[in-house]
């Protein structure tokens, strides 16, 4: 009886129509993670790339095989009528281009940060829900499968009662992010926000914070603690003036904790033994030697494929990604 219930659900996702997908923006981060994940994802096909840089245009489309080459975004899904549109662009431009392609009526996913505001992004939100559009941003960081398995393996023993996401940068002496159009924390750090709701869940309740402008004249660290309806405690530790980039997390139950770095793996510790439980490595999780596999980015872009062919609200819709927003406002807003 298994099997042939197996063999139902596979006869199904091969049966369904491929998802068209257009894409806005052919730069650096959209051609090292989202096209490629695209490719590797067989329900999923890219009928055509809008780029106003010529070079770049051609160079993304004959990497990636697409036949669809326009510097007109709206051309584009007129002449494509692609099933979702995907719009990877600096956070400064994005607002009009999201808001134009909901108006059009075709499905949206993007990157983070999801706006400048968490006004902006409301507003897009109300959108997408008059014109029953499925929205997504790339918080890729809760989609990691080291950090999916590591909550899991914690959450498996016992309610998490504390968790903590940190996100820190060397960007000493440089200057803020697209020369201030954005504060860092809103741009970048915002990864960990969103990862410390997803570790902690529930909702935010309140919190205490200590932002610092540390040798800059633009805020460089965010420390703070918050306490979520689900009853845990997460610290969040946002710092841009320190020794190297890292990325990581911590997630405690009674009797067991991990601790772990999606890009340089994990260790799950259990009952006062000295010894991790279990190590998690991410690409041996992922099964590929590829960063965009193994580092989460693979696995939101498999989501929300998966979420238009379900035509459900992705895990990281427009609706859930204000509340992120809102916790970053908290930050600000709460200084001790």
């Amino acid at each position: 009886m298994a099997k042939k219930k197996t063999a139902k659900k596979t006869r199904s996702r091969r049966s369904r129509k491929k998802v068209r997908i257009a894409i806005i923006g052919a730069g650096g981060r959209a051609v090292a993670t989202h096209y490629p994940a695209l490719r590797d994802i067989p329900e999923a096909e890219i009928v055509a790339v809008s780029e106003l840089d010529d070079n770049r245009l051609h160079a993304a489309a004959n990497q990636f095989g697409i036949k669809g080459r326009y510097t007109d975004y709206v051309g584009m899904i007129e002449r494509e009528k692609p099933d979702a549109v995907y719009a990877i662009m600096p956070p400064h431009h994005l607002h009009d281009v999201c808001a134009t392609v909901i108006e059009m009526g075709h499905h949206l996913f993007i990157e983070k940060p999801p706006a400048l505001t968490t006004e902006q992004l409301r507003q897009l939100a109300i959108l997408a829900r008059k014109h029953k559009v499925l929205t997504g941003v790339t918080f890729q960081r809760r989609y990691s499968p080291l950090i999916r398995r590591g909550r899991e393996l914690v959450a498996a023993r016992g309610p998490i009662h504390t968790a903590h996401a940190s996100f820190y940068k060397n960007w000493v002496g440089a200057s803020p992010y697209y020369k201030g159009a954005i504060d860092m924390l809103t741009c970048d750090g915002i990864h960990a926000v969103d990862t410390l709701r997803y570790l902690c869940g529930g909702e935010v309740e309140s919190v205490a914070s200590d932002n610092r402008r540390l040798d800059a004249e633009h805020w460089t660290a965010h420390l703070a603690m918050v306490k979520f309806s689900s009853g845990a405690t997460g610290i969040l530790l946002v710092n841009f003036m320190t020794g190297r980039r890292m990325f990581t997390i911590e997630a405690h139950t009674s009797g067991a904790s991990f601790f772990g770095d999606p890009e340089e793996g994990g260790r799950f510790f259990a009952d006062n033994k000295v010894d991790p439980v279990e190590e998690l490595d991410p690409f041996a999780l992922s099964g590929s030697t590829e960063p965009y596999r193994a580092f989460g980015g693979y696995d939101v872009n498999r989501h929300f494929i998966d979420c238009l062919q379900k035509k459900k609200q992705p895990e990281t819709c427009f609706d859930d990604a204000v509340k992120t927003m809102e916790l970053v406002d908290a930050v600000y807003g709460t200084q001790i």
